[in-house]
């Protein structure tokens, strides 16, 4: 649980270096909201990109969004997958790059592929089950 909350943390500061905007500015827990509305992107199409990369999120409503809870201003992301896969604080930074390859290349599908390739090279050192 310890590790959860370490690679929020560092997640949640990776967003920020980046130019994303989080609600509450960070996360004390699991998971964090970020405001998609600056990146002219929906949550819902960027759930729907990241998915298809390979990642996986939750489009969100953030306050005061003008979208509808069907398309969303927002992205909730959380570590407690990737913590039990084993991955740390560093592997956090190299997430956050990827799930920003894909928002800013939101429309171009060969980015997009190029990225689930990445995602899937990188979990092979982090398998969901062990063979023992």
């Amino acid at each position: 649980a310890k590790q959860v909350i370490k690679n929020a943390q560092a997640m949640a500061q990776a967003f920020v270096e980046e130019g994303y905007k989080l609600i509450s500015g960070g996360t004390d827990n699991h998971l964090m909201l970020i405001d998609l509305r600056s990146k002219r992107v929906t949550g819902k199409l960027a759930e729907e990109a990241l998915g298809l990369a390979d990642i996986t999120v939750n489009k969100n409503m953030v306050p005061f969004d003008s979208r509808s809870p069907f398309l969303t201003s927002g992205l909730r992301v959380g570590t407690p997958a990737v913590t039990t896969r084993g991955l740390k604080e560093a592997h956090m930074e190299i997430i956050v790059d990827l799930i920003d390859e894909v928002i800013s290349g939101i429309d171009n599908e060969n980015v997009v592929r190029r990225v689930g390739d990445k995602v899937q090279e990188m979990m092979k050192s982090f398998p969901l089950f062990s063979e023992s």
